[in-house]
């Protein structure tokens, strides 16, 4: 077969891979579909590299293959992560793809230099000031998540000064390379300055807004691809960068938009402190709790119940208790529905996932738009394991970091019980005026080992 015949495949596998990627987006937006949308974004992925690997351009395959292996022996363990480790285990991946998008236009630049056109020198620079930017901070992100390092902001007076400086420092070195790209020795500088900025990028981001920081640094990574595209001169990268990053882009508009945040809050805003008057209000105010034995009286003789999941139900591994809890109550003739904040949990989408995973019916999972209006109406709205986007102090308190952030509107339910380990604040370090309202009763402990005892009970009374 002559070259000629060979490019034809190959640029037919490219088309095919492309329109796969473009299928799976449009199929991973709705959890009916993503199932498909995953598979076909797998095949594409594996069409591509195939793709490239059968490149008549390619001579040696050694450092492929053991790339490869590495590769997969360091993803393989990554992928079997628990469902409770997921945003971090995707921030972890987003710095990988940023990192290796950096390296491989660090050695382009170093390959051609000192004869890179000051075109291709200005490709080459804002791909790696992006690459090294999201790898650093992505690690962050992972970090944060993983409580590795402080989850509360950490500020100081004239932070947002000095990341800009550092920004501008960086393209400054972009700009004076594109001018001379043969002064080799700025090159090293302006990658460190930007793998500090990444630092300084996500330090000062809170727990609260780190939903829209994963997304935000997924778009960061797909355009660091799409430009090392650019580069290589590879139009599938091109594309699929490109796919990547404008979605990620959108989906923090929409995360933005769901919390009432601009851009420039959640990247500069330490949202997230801990005041000391919310300490003092949760040590003088009383609250009302209630045993299992309760909470499944008060089930068991509901007519409407919404169960509102976070983040403490991914903790304890209690998406599976809650489908049996959504079972039993469904065979008492209850009429149970889910509430859906966008972002509940610590990525987009972490708790449709942990419910699609449990098998709850996707038509009974409500977005927090849909649903908001029902509460009036509900008798009991039963909260597991979730506490910024229930906080009513975002609609009530101007002085509240959260304010004017949508929030599902729990309080107005009849009756409102919170599954919850303690009367600690939430991810954001913001204590909730919930618990303390009189139509609250707090039902302390483990969410898995509290829907099992609810459950029981109410299984025992059928």
């Amino acid at each position: 077969m002559n070259l000629a015949a060979i490019q034809q495949y190959l640029d037919f596998a490219y088309v095919a891979a492309i329109v796969l990627f473009i299928l799976s987006l449009k199929w991973l937006s709705s959890p009916r579909t993503a199932r498909w949308g995953v598979i076909a974004g797998e095949i594409g992925a594996a069409l591509a590299v195939g793709a490239t690997l059968f490149n008549p351009e390619l001579v040696q395959y050694k450092w492929i293959v053991i790339t490869l292996i590495i590769g997969a022996a360091v993803g393989i363990p990554l992928g079997m992560v628990k469902m409770t480790a997921v945003p971090q285990r995707t921030a972890l991946s987003h710095s990988f793809g940023a990192a290796s998008a950096a390296m491989i236009g660090i050695a382009e630049y170093y390959a051609g230099a000192p004869h890179v056109t000051r075109f291709q020198m200005g490709e080459i620079g804002l791909e790696v000031i992006i690459g090294s930017l999201t790898f650093t901070g992505s690690l962050i992100a992972a970090g944060k998540l993983q409580e590795i390092l402080p989850q509360r902001p950490i500020v100081y007076r004239g932070q947002n000064i000095v990341s800009l400086t550092v920004l501008g420092s960086a393209l400054l070195l972009a700009i004076l390379m594109v001018i001379n790209p043969a002064q080799m020795w700025l090159f090293p500088v302006m990658v460190i300055v930007a793998l500090i900025f990444g630092i300084l990028l996500v330090t000062p981001i809170g727990g609260a807004d780190m939903p829209t920081v994963i997304s935000l640094l997924n778009s960061y990574a797909g355009f660091s691809a799409a430009l090392l595209g650019f580069v290589l001169n590879s139009k599938v990268l091109i594309v699929a960068g490109a796919l990547d990053g404008s979605s990620g882009f959108i989906l923090s508009v929409i995360m933005c938009k769901a919390m009432n945040r601009s851009f420039t809050n959640v990247l500069f805003g330490a949202f997230g402190q801990v005041t000391a008057s919310t300490k003092a209000a949760k040590e003088e105010r009383p609250v009302r709790s209630a045993s299992p034995e309760d909470a499944a009286g008060i089930l068991g003789t509901a007519g409407k119940v919404v169960i509102v999941p976070g983040y403490g139900m991914a903790v304890a591994q209690a998406q599976h208790k809650v489908r049996e809890l959504y079972d039993v109550l469904t065979k008492r003739g209850v009429d149970v529905q889910f509430a859906i904040h966008p972002v509940a949990g610590r990525m987009p989408g972490h708790m449709n996932v942990l419910l699609a995973e449990a098998d709850v019916p996707y038509d009974h999972l409500k977005e927090m738009d849909e649903i908001n209006g029902d509460f009036a109406q509900t008798d009991v709205a039963l909260i597991i394991g979730a506490n910024d986007v229930t906080n009513p102090a975002a609609k009530t308190d101007k002085s509240s970091p959260i304010y004017g952030m949508p929030v599902l509107d729990v309080e107005k339910a009849h009756t409102t019980m919170v599954i919850k380990r303690s009367m600690n604040p939430g991810f954001a370090g913001i204590d909730n005026p919930l618990y303390y309202m009189d139509n609250t009763l707090m039902l302390f402990g483990d969410a898995k080992a509290f829907v099992t005892n609810i459950v029981k009970e109410l299984s025992n009374h059928d």
